[in-house]
């Protein structure tokens, strides 16, 4: 009788989880983000570091619109309002705003609200997660551009309320903002101050740094299980075809709302860091514009990968102070003076610079690899091995 032949599975094509060569780049990056904030502090001061900072509050943005835009494909043009509930909820918890305006609260707490980032970022997420099901749920039959007018109309309500809601109650301050939001103490260390440590002299924009880099590294381990689970499996599915994905058996009411609450939550967690860290909140850091630069991030990245995301939303937050800083040396040397104002120059170069990307590099500039060349990249390695 002749033998069955034997069918190559796909376990065959998968190569070992972590070779010598992915253990030593890890090991690189790890030493390149350890060391970014050192090496561009001596050469460029605090600035630099906090632009860092800002990056990595982009990462966590970008990392958690992703999951709505690029994982289920439903374009949300109103995240930004997730980041500002979370900034509020950092700055109700930890500042004087409702012990000074609500006798009650004062009564409860003699001595002002002084909660831990463990209460906060929970609070924080849960709140902004609430808030997207909200969202959600009156949105689930819109597809396309009127999903992305009712999530835009949501973003400017969220701002204008919080810029109205000082009468005839004080509750957010109105414009004015919120001050004297506490910074973050964790196990006893104070963010807020500067720290001797190795011979080294680091301050608050480089402990912060650490912060949000270890934040971030959180948000990428859960985005990618969710990315390989049964639920990122939905979502990809609901992305490519939502009536398919219904017919196969995908309760597509319940993954969209899962998605607009996840991504919503990592925007949250976002918010509270961005109150901590500048010590004041108001409605002017949380523009439309806002939006579309993390809509940008995920786009110019490359939308449902999470390497790109990353990509797009450190570059997104350090070219436009490169070209600021940059723009007015250059006309000095070229011409002797500023020709044109160095703000028109750098928003010129900034639009010019995101549409050639999308002209020559229209699906981002990391995109995700196909499944089809993965496995054919994964079939090609395997026989070499043999």
């Amino acid at each position: 009788m002749p033998s069955i032949p034997q069918i190559q599975t796909t376990n065959e094509l998968i190569p070992p989880k972590h070779g010598a060569k992915s253990i030593a780049g890890y090991v690189l990056l790890a030493i390149l983000v350890v060391a970014a904030p050192m090496v561009i502090g001596s050469a460029g001061g605090n600035y630099w570091v906090r632009v860092l900072d800002f990056a990595m509050l982009y990462v966590m943005l970008a990392l958690g619109l992703n999951v709505v835009v690029g994982f289920a494909g439903l374009l949300d043009l109103g995240y930004i309002a997730f980041y500002a509930i979370g900034a509020y909820i950092a700055a109700f918890l930890s500042s004087p705003q409702l012990t000074n305006n609500f006798a009650v609260i004062a009564h409860m707490f003699p001595g002002g609200l002084h909660f831990s980032i463990w209460v906060i970022i929970p609070v924080a997420a849960a709140t902004a997660a609430i808030l997207g099901i909200l969202l959600g749920a009156p949105t689930l039959r819109l597809r396309g551009d009127y999903l992305a007018i009712v999530t835009l109309g949501f973003g400017e309500i969220v701002r204008i309320f919080m810029n109205n809601l000082d009468r005839p109650i004080n509750i957010t301050n109105g414009p004015k903002g919120i001050t004297d939001i506490a910074p973050v103490h964790l196990f006893g260390f104070d963010f807020s101050k500067i720290h001797h440590f190795l011979g080294f002299d680091f301050g608050p924009v480089y402990m912060y740094y650490y912060l949000f880099v270890v934040l971030s590294l959180i948000v990428i381990f859960i985005c990618t299980r969710l990315q390989h689970s049964r639920i990122g499996r939905a979502w990809a599915a609901i992305r490519e075809d939502e009536i398919a994905a219904k017919a196969m058996g995908i309760n597509t009411r319940n993954i969209k709302l899962l998605a607009f609450s996840m991504g919503a939550s990592f925007g949250g967690v976002s918010g509270a860091m961005f109150g901590a860290f500048q010590g004041f909140v108001s409605p002017e850091s949380f523009t439309f514009w806002e939006s579309i630069v993390v809509l940008a991030c995920v786009v110019l990245g490359g939308m449902g990968h999470i390497p790109g995301v990353i990509l797009g939303a450190v570059l997104l937050s350090v070219f436009p102070e490169v070209l600021r800083s940059t723009m007015g040396p250059i006309q000095q040397f070229l011409f002797g003076h500023n020709v044109v104002d160095v703000e028109v120059v750098r928003q010129l170069i900034y639009g010019l610079a995101m549409i050639l990307i999308m002209l020559y590099r229209s699906e981002g500039l990391w995109p995700a690899p196909k499944h089809e060349d993965r496995v054919a990249r994964l079939a090609k390695r395997n026989k070499f091995a043999k």
